[in-house]
């Protein structure tokens, strides 16, 4: 993740691009080598209304497999489409798929293996969905998951990429003009009981604490606060986890609470941020968990110090609720929180509930966007 010369003028501009009509959401294959187009195709076939308006950014064929796969006994019906505006007119119980992977070059993806097509055919949807809702073509994107290992066996452009989220990034910059640093992105996991936003993403945790960065926690807060309160429709609550037992100790078992992490939240509290902490790490996801019905968490979102100090307690509470958002870009991102389980892939047991999920999300996000547009 970049760390410098970061622009934050612009955050809460990209965070609320118009939407000016009715616009469908794109739903990329993702890795065909995994479970990313039997969950696309499971998701329409079991709730073709929560799917209504959306359309798969990816390949015929592909979908054509999933989808003997999840219903073999009477086929699930697919519909090429030439545009995304098509899909808005889709009959019901139909999977509306535009053809974006390159079709000449495309080979057989046999399920459960690493391979550069496979990773190559993830690169191009998430490329193309990212592009379309640039443009405005589309009101969002859900991307099924792609493998990491195959994106990089993709060779170049792909293998510059860490996963989706640095992808998309360089896309919005490219689109906006500016340096690759100038459009800082954040990674939220959201589920119904509790949402934490990563400070750091793809890198080593030994990465992670020699670069942990004041300015960068003050932006992540930035960041955090202004994409919560958009979908809240006020100001969040934000905690700020510490990075050692207990937050340090006083000192006592780390310094960077005291060093770094302590005067970035005072920081962020002089820009009227809803902000405390740092807390123990071992406390502050118990303190924001929101228990449902009825009992609000503490706070409205938790600031991690690293990865997976924040995606265990997500993930713990039911991966098949959570949903991956990426924060910071000006387009409505949201995927499902799980990889491409290429031990459940061509089996058709694979559940569509994550997905689903962040499809809802998508949904809610573009709106929020849209109303405060």
């Amino acid at each position: 993740m970049p760390r410098r010369g970061h622009n934050l003028g612009h955050i809460e501009n990209r965070m609320t691009q118009p939407l000016l009509r009715q616009l469908p959401i794109a739903i990329t294959l993702g890795d065909p080598a995994g479970i990313g187009p039997e969950i696309i195709a499971k998701a329409f076939l079991q709730a073709p209304q929560a799917l209504a308006g959306c359309f798969v950014a990816g390949d015929v064929a592909l979908m054509r497999r999933a989808a003997a796969l999840v219903c073999p006994a009477v086929p699930l019906p697919l519909a090429r489409i030439a545009a995304p505006q098509d899909a808005l007119a889709a009959p019901p119980r139909c999977v509306p798929v535009l053809q974006v992977v390159d079709g000449a070059r495309r080979c057989v993806v046999p399920f459960g293996q690493i391979s550069a097509e496979a990773g190559r055919m993830a690169g191009e949807c998430a490329r193309w969905a990212a592009r379309a809702a640039l443009r405005g073509e589309v009101a969002a994107l859900v991307t099924a998951p792609l493998h990491k290992e195959a994106l990089a066996a993709a060779g170049a452009p792909w293998d510059a990429f860490a996963g989706h989220t640095e992808l998309l990034q360089a896309e919005a910059a490219a689109f906006l003009g500016q340096p690759v640093e100038q459009v800082p992105v954040r990674m939220m996991l959201a589920s119904p009981q509790l949402r934490t936003v990563l400070e750091s993403v793809h890198v080593p945790l030994r990465a992670a604490i020699d670069t942990l960065d004041a300015a960068h926690i003050v932006q992540t807060l930035q960041i955090a606060h202004a994409a919560v309160g958009g979908m809240l429709g006020r100001a969040p609550r934000v905690a700020v986890a510490g990075l050692n037992p207990h937050a340090g100790e006083g000192g006592r078992f780390g310094s960077e609470e005291r060093e770094i992490i302590a005067p970035a939240v005072a920081r962020a509290r002089q820009l009227g941020i809803d902000v405390h902490g740092p807390i123990a790490p071992d406390t502050v996801f118990m303190r924001a968990r929101h228990a449902p019905p009825d009992k609000p968490g503490e706070f409205d979102v938790v600031v991690a110090m690293y990865h997976d100090q924040g995606l265990i307690a997500v993930k713990y509470l039911g991966v098949e609720h959570g949903v991956n958002v990426t924060l910071g870009l000006p387009l409505v991102r949201t995927s499902p929180d799980h990889g491409t389980a290429f031990d459940l892939a061509g089996t058709g047991q694979a559940s569509a509930a994550s997905l689903l999920a962040a499809v809802a999300m998508a949904r809610q996000l573009s709106a929020a966007a849209a109303v405060a547009a």
